[in-house]
């Protein structure tokens, strides 16, 4: 029995290193997300810009919606900032900022530092939209569907081959399916030969 007992750490410090080897070939963007296929939830919070102002789930508007979560606090969203810029240049792009667990002065000195990439950034200071719809951490990037649908949600930063791969395919996709429900609507619209 005593024997035994002396194997027992070395039983778990086995264990340990093949439960930390096993997560290192983990993808931190393949997170699941129970939010994908559901309706994007309801808020009223502040806008960073105007705190007077509350901003909603229908303020959100865009056949495509992009919700970008970012913070002062985060590094990579200083590295994916750049990205965004870009991004909003392609005019079927809507997006809206989720300054999340932030300080509002800090965060609107970094936006003027660095350009509002941003139709409106929320101001979600206690973290509680973040929270409904399942944030992580930041950056973390959601898209929204034409109907108010989360699709997508990618943690990480997004920079040009990720927006390639991960993203411009599903924008496409969605352009196809707003197409097709204008289509379907039309057709069945009183008076439609």
């Amino acid at each position: 029995m005593k024997s035994i007992i002396r194997f027992i750490p070395l039983i778990l410090f086995i264990l340990l290193g093949v439960l930390l080897y096993r997560g290192l070939f983990l993808n931190p963007q393949a997170m699941p997300s129970a939010m994908i296929g559901k309706p994007l939830p309801d808020f009223a919070l502040s806008s960073l810009k105007a705190p007077e102002q509350l901003v909603g789930r229908t303020d959100l508007k865009g056949d495509i919606v992009l919700l970008n979560v970012w913070a002062t606090w985060c590094i990579q969203c200083k590295y994916e900032h750049p990205y965004l810029l870009n991004i909003v240049k392609d005019s079927r792009i809507k997006l809206y900022g989720l300054n999340f667990t932030d300080d509002r002065s800090a965060a609107l000195r970094w936006l003027e530092q660095y350009q509002d990439p941003y139709v409106f950034s929320i101001f979600d200071e206690q973290g509680a939209l973040g929270l409904d719809i399942g944030v992580f951490g930041a950056p973390e990037t959601f898209v929204i569907d034409h109907t108010g649908i989360i699709r997508k949600r990618f943690a990480g930063p997004i920079n040009d081959k990720i927006w390639q791969k991960e993203f411009l395919p599903l924008i496409e996709t969605l352009e196809e399916e707003r197409k097709a429900a204008l289509a379907n609507s039309l057709a069945k619209a009183p008076g439609a030969s």
